[in-house]
């Protein structure tokens, strides 16, 4: 009766200890499941690094091959460059020579032309100095003798417009002196009317020389004779009843009784003033009455 009590017993036992052992088993079998899994993880992880290491040493040897590739074009530069550099400074060695040869045959060039400049220019000078000189001293002789003809010939032309003028006064005072002789044969009475043509070419003639003789020296040959037979006229003219107004020099006023053919700017005047400063035709009367209106020329400012 133990025995088979006993018997289902262990059998239980032994089921739940087979139970709890299976149960174990799952256990660890899962654990080791998830080992496997995470293994497989670090071997996918280790695979892909492993990947990575091989293209980075791939990658790696090849920049050591540019690497080495630069290496030898920077050798090769570097030569080229030491060969360029020795052919340049030989090179610059030889235009320094060059240039040095040429500066100096230069320079003595440039010191003999500037010499030979130097003396033309001063042989320049002196021969420009001396025919300045030269020709200064001709013209000042030939101006002085210029001058001195020029006013040899104006002496000779003022002495004989002198002259000319003395024998004119000589025909007018002789016309005059007829004149007259013929006004005191004509009756008083007499209804024929006065010629004064003679009279009035007496008077322009008159004021033509004392113009002239305004202009002449004093002491021009001649001159004195002159003055003094035009002062005779003029008494001759004033005792046969002409006159002759002065008006050369006078004030100006428009009320006159003349012919102005000019009006002069002169500034030296004061302002407003007007002056007659040259006359042309004489302003005649005779016997008081206006017989030739003055014609003259007006400086005014």
């Amino acid at each position: 009766m133990k025995k088979t009590l006993l018997i289902p017993i262990m059998f239980c036992a032994t089921t739940l200890f087979a139970q709890e052992q299976n149960t174990e088993l799952q256990k660890h079998q899962q654990e080791i499941s998830v080992l496997k899994q995470k293994l497989n993880n670090q071997q996918s992880v280790i695979n892909q690094q492993k990947t990575e290491l091989e293209n980075l040493s791939s990658k790696t040897e090849n920049q050591e091959k540019k690497i080495d590739s630069l290496t030898l074009r920077t050798d090769e530069n570097a030569k080229n460059i030491h060969s360029i550099a020795e052919n340049l400074g030989a090179k610059i060695q030889q235009t320094e020579n060059a240039s040095k040869d040429s500066i100096s045959k230069l320079d003595k060039d440039v010191s003999t032309n500037l010499l030979y400049w130097i003396i033309a220019t001063l042989v320049t000078l002196i021969l420009g100095g001396v025919i300045y000189w030269l020709l200064g001293k001709r013209i000042a002789n030939s101006k002085t003798d210029v001058e001195t003809q020029i006013k040899n010939t104006k002496t000779a032309l003022e002495e004989e417009s002198i002259k000319l003028d003395s024998r004119l006064v000589e025909v007018l005072e002789s016309q005059l002196k007829l004149k007259l002789e013929e006004k005191q044969i004509i009756p008083i009475n007499s209804n024929n009317e006065i010629d004064h043509s003679l009279a009035l070419k007496v008077a322009d003639e008159i004021v033509r020389m004392q113009k002239n003789i305004s202009k002449m020296d004093n002491e021009t040959k001649g001159l004195k004779p002159l003055v003094k037979g035009i002062e005779r006229i003029q008494a001759n003219f004033a005792s046969n009843g002409y006159e002759m107004v002065n008006l050369l020099n006078k004030d100006y006023d428009e009320r006159m009784n003349i012919d102005v053919i000019n009006f002069i700017t002169d500034e030296n005047l004061p302002e407003g003033r007007k002056v007659i400063t040259a006359v042309i035709k004489p302003q005649v009367n005779y016997n008081d009455v206006l017989i030739q209106r003055a014609q003259v020329d007006v400086s005014q400012n």
